[in-house]
């Protein structure tokens, strides 16, 4: 058996370890890369090769992957901004500028009308107005163009189109799946 003698460091002379042959001197080039491997095999990578390392330099190097200092989509972003691009990104705009109306609604038409009308639905440019006595639906027909302006001037875009109004809500005596064709029970109002 031969003796096995330790890598030299920096430094250090080279020392006889025993019977044997000198270790032969190294240049600069060989010294770094006994460095080189000896940090890797310390930080448990010892099973890299040169490939690996180089190409992980070049994705370093090229930056990909890598964020970077520049700023760039996948960095963090403040709410409001991301909201902003989530809206645009699905044209969300014109409909949430009506919903912000909706929940407005009391400020925008007044309390007296407010209290009485309100707001069902919203699609396609018709806003469906639900009002709780036939006379609050008829005087909220006859208004029905003054208040597509003042829902545009709201929104801040030509959004509103029409405004449907509906009447107070009936009572009804169809229960379950199986009913009765026909008007129901007449004397009830009688």
């Amino acid at each position: 058996m031969s003796a096995v003698t330790p890598p030299e460091e920096p430094g250090r002379e080279p020392t006889a370890a025993g019977p044997g042959p000198a270790a032969p001197a190294r240049d600069g080039t060989e010294l770094a890369e006994a460095l080189v491997k000896r940090s890797a095999a310390a930080q448990g990578g010892g099973g890299r090769d040169r490939s690996a390392t180089r190409s992980s330099r070049a994705r370093r190097a090229t930056g990909a992957g890598w964020s970077g200092p520049a700023r760039d989509e996948r960095d963090p972003q403040p709410l409001d901004a991301a909201v902003e691009r989530l809206v645009g990104e699905h044209g969300w705009g014109p409909e949430l500028a009506v919903h912000g109306v909706v929940a407005r609604w009391e400020t925008v038409v007044g309390q007296d009308v407010a209290a009485h009308v309100g707001v069902e639905r919203f699609a396609d440019g018709v806003v469906t107005l639900r009002a709780d006595s036939t006379a609050w639906a008829t005087q909220m027909r006859l208004l029905a163009t003054t208040l597509v302006r003042r829902l545009n001037e709201e929104t801040e875009d030509g959004t509103v189109n029409r405004v449907v109004v509906l009447g107070p809500h009936s009572p009804t005596w169809r229960k379950g799946p199986r009913s009765v064709p026909g008007r129901g029970p007449r004397d009830t109002y009688g």
